[in-house]
């Protein structure tokens, strides 16, 4: 249980490096004259170098065990990257230590549900990996009004080396109290194990829905809801902060309430499609009218950050297509395509917002939302297609 604890505490700094750019996007915006693209190249390539991690991070699991493989790339690669960020002079210095934080903390939340699918019973998959997800959501929380309030009191650098600090502490507690399962006996097939899953036709229904589940609710938490709430409601960093603690609050609240829906429902599809589609509602509105108040705005954003938690319910339903012997490759490469799909949408986003004419106009930000309503859309519309995987049919 140490073990499980070190990891969910390394967790919270995942989520934390993840989202934390909203904040602080005033303070950044003063000190190093960045803009809205530069925050979002910088958000992009802290998902697409920790989607990139998942195959050699998937190989380590299953060579190697959780212990190593979290331990060292974490602390190595994520502390790294906090110093870096605390001492960066402007925005390529940002997109390099995002790149490395998203590096470091690649395997966390992987090594956690790798020892769940590895040491407990298949029934209870989904509602530990929720939990497990729910405990690192508090990250989101810390990054909101807290990390406001921190950075107004010591100053954005001065939290940043804070948190390498911090992070270098975690990761030795990782290496510590993290016990590694058994290896099975095809650990060492290397990416032959990644083709092996990518011929399993049940998971290319599943795969899209992966691919952008997860993508709205970490990009408006994570990076939009900062310059919209900034641009048209003029609200100022503890603004900002406190709005986005209350979406991250109601993540935390999603991802308990979802976990232990498959068992008494007796299904993990419909699950995902029933949270998924109040998620395309409450964007749809923010994009019919972007400027709808900031309470109904705070509102719908608490809305979004329940019904959008559903990624540990899908993941169940793709685990359950997964053999035993391929569990670390299983979950990586289903990670892999949940974090790039957050990656890519971080990078369409920021590129058709910054061809606006006006990037802080109303209309800037209803093309924003909308484009992520139809690629969610579009993704339920294949996940429709999907075979459903309830608890007791698990692998």
């Amino acid at each position: 249980m140490a073990g499980i604890a070190a990891l969910a505490f390394a967790y919270v700094f995942s989520q934390f490096y993840r989202s934390f750019l909203a904040v602080l996007t005033p303070d950044l915006t003063a000190a190093l004259g960045v803009n809205k693209g530069d925050l979002s190249l910088a958000a992009g390539v802290w998902f697409l170098t920790f989607a990139a991690m998942q195959f050699p991070v998937g190989i380590g699991l299953d060579r190697f065990g959780p212990r190593r493989t979290a331990g060292v790339i974490f602390g190595l690669a994520g502390t790294g990257g906090a110093f870096l960020f605390a001492l960066a002079n402007g925005p390529m210095a940002l997109v390099v230590a995002m790149g490395l934080l998203g590096i470091g903390c690649a395997p966390v939340l992987m090594s956690g549900i790798f020892l769940f699918a590895r040491r407990f019973d298949p029934m209870r998959f989904a509602v530990l990996s929720s939990w497990l997800i729910a405990f690192g959501n508090l990250g989101n929380v810390i990054g909101t009004e807290p990390l406001a309030a921190a950075a107004e009191a010591y100053g954005w650098r001065g939290v940043m080396a804070g948190l390498g600090i911090s992070n270098l502490i975690v990761a030795v507690a990782v290496l510590r109290f993290v016990e590694d399962p058994p290896v099975e006996s095809s650990a060492g097939a290397g990416l032959r194990g990644y083709v092996t899953l990518l011929k399993t036709p049940a998971l290319w229904t599943i795969f899209p829905m992966v691919l952008l589940c997860y993508a709205p609710v970490a990009g408006i938490r994570g990076l939009w809801a900062g310059p919209w709430l900034q641009d048209l409601f003029g609200a100022d960093a503890l603004q900002i902060g406190r709005t986005t603690l209350w979406m991250a609050l109601a993540m935390v609240a999603g991802s308990i309430l979802y976990g232990p829906l498959d068992r008494w429902l007796g299904t993990r599809k419909w699950i995902v499609i029933g949270g998924n589609a109040v998620v395309v509602s409450v964007i749809a509105t923010f994009a019919l009218n972007p400027l709808i108040g900031l309470g109904t705005a705070t509102l719908l954003l608490v809305t979004l950050g329940v019904a959008g938690t559903s990624y540990a319910v899908l993941l169940a339903h793709g685990r359950a297509f997964v053999a035993a012997d391929l569990v670390g490759r299983g979950v990586t490469l289903l990670n892999f395509f949940s974090i790039a799909g957050v990656g890519l949408m971080q990078f369409a986003t920021g590129r058709l917002v910054a061809a606006q004419a006006d990037p802080s106009s109303v209309e800037s930000y209803r093309l924003l939302f909308a484009s992520y309503a139809f690629a969610l859309l579009f993704a339920m519309t294949v996940y429709l297609g999907s075979r459903d995987a309830p608890p007791k049919a698990s692998a």
